[in-house]
C-alpha cells in the first residue's frame, strides 16, 4: 500500500470507530475506502469486519458508566447477537462471491436510509418512551429474535447496524437512550468479534488493512464515547450519506 493508501484507510477507521460509538454505521466510510483502492468486495467486507472489532470494543468500554446495572440484560441479548453473528458470517462465506456483490449495493442503500430515517425514529422511539410503562426488564418478547436477525445481518455486511439496534432496543426496552447505546455498542462488539474470529480462519484476509482499521478504529472509538455526543448530528449524517450514495453509485456502474 501507498504511503496515501495507508493514512486514508487509517482515518476511515479513525472515522468507522467515531461513528459507530455515536451512531452506527461506520461500515459505509470503510467498506467503500477499501474498494477504492481497488481490494476486492469480500476481502474488503472480511478484513473490516476483524479491524472494526477493536473499536467496537474500546466504544463499549467507554460507555461503560452507561453500562452499570444492566448486566443481566447484556448477557442475554449478548447471547442473540452473538448467534446471528455467527450465521450471517457463515452465510457470507458459504455463498458465492457474486451473490454478495449483487447484493451489497441494496445493503447499503438499507444503510442510507436508515441513516436518513434516524431522527424520525429516535423522535418515535423517545415518544414510546413516554408513553409504554410497566415492561419487562429484558423488554418485549420479540426483542430477542430481532437482536438476533441484527446479528445476521451484521455478521454479513453490517452497514447501519447500529441503527437498527437501536431502533430494536430504543422500541421494545424500557430504558434511557444512552443507557441502551452503550448496550448497543456491546452487541456491535459481539456480532463483529464472532464474524471476525470465523474470518481469521477460513476467510481471505488482507491483514495489513486490518491492523490500520484497528489502530484508527480504537482511538475513534474513545473519541466517540468522549466527544461524540458533541458533534452535530444533521453533518455526521450528511457525511454519512454522500460516501453511502457514492459507493452505491460506483458499485451500481462499475
Amino acid at each position: 500500500m501507498t504511503g496515501l493508501e495507508v493514512a486514508a484507510v487509517l482515518l476511515a477507521g479513525l472515522a468507522a470507530g467515531t461513528i459507530n460509538t455515536v451512531v452506527g454505521s461506520g461500515t459505509l466510510i470503510t467498506f467503500p475506502t477499501l474498494l477504492a483502492f481497488g481490494v476486492p468486495p469480500v476481502t474488503a467486507n472480511v478484513s473490516n469486519s476483524i479491524g472494526l472489532v477493536p473499536g467496537s470494543v474500546s466504544g463499549a468500554v467507554g460507555y461503560r458508566r452507561e453500562l452499570a446495572g444492566q448486566r443481566a440484560r447484556v448477557v442475554r441479548l449478548a447471547l442473540a447477537s452473538l448467534l446471528g453473528g455467527a450465521v450471517g458470517a457463515v452465510l457470507l462465506l458459504v455463498l458465492p462471491a457474486a451473490a454478495f456483490e449483487a447484493i451489497v449495493p441494496v445493503l447499503i442503500l438499507l444503510g442510507v436510509v436508515l441513516v436518513v430515517a434516524q431522527p424520525r425514529l429516535s423522535a418515535w422511539v423517545a415518544r414510546r418512551h413516554e408513553a409504554v410503562g410497566g415492561m419487562s426488564a429484558h423488554g418485549a418478547w420479540w426483542v430477542w429474535p430481532l437482536v438476533l436477525l441484527t446479528g445476521v445481518y451484521g455478521g454479513y455486511f453490517g452497514a447501519a447496524q447500529g441503527v437498527l439496534l437501536m431502533a430494536v432496543l430504543g422500541i421494545g426496552v424500557q430504558e434511557s437512550l444512552q443507557r441502551l447505546n452503550g448496550v448497543k455498542n456491546v452487541l456491535a462488539a459481539v456480532v463483529n468479534a464472532v464474524s471476525g474470529v470465523i474470518f481469521a480462519l477460513v476467510a481471505d484476509v488482507d491483514w495489513s488493512i486490518v491492523g490500520l482499521l484497528a489502530v484508527g478504529s480504537v482511538v475513534g472509538g474513545q473519541l466517540g464515547a468522549r466527544y461524540g455526543r458533541r458533534l452535530p448530528p444533521t453533518a455526521l449524517r450528511a457525511l454519512i450519506v454522500v460516501v453511502g450514495v457514492v459507493a452505491l453509485v460506483v458499485l451500481v456502474l462499475g
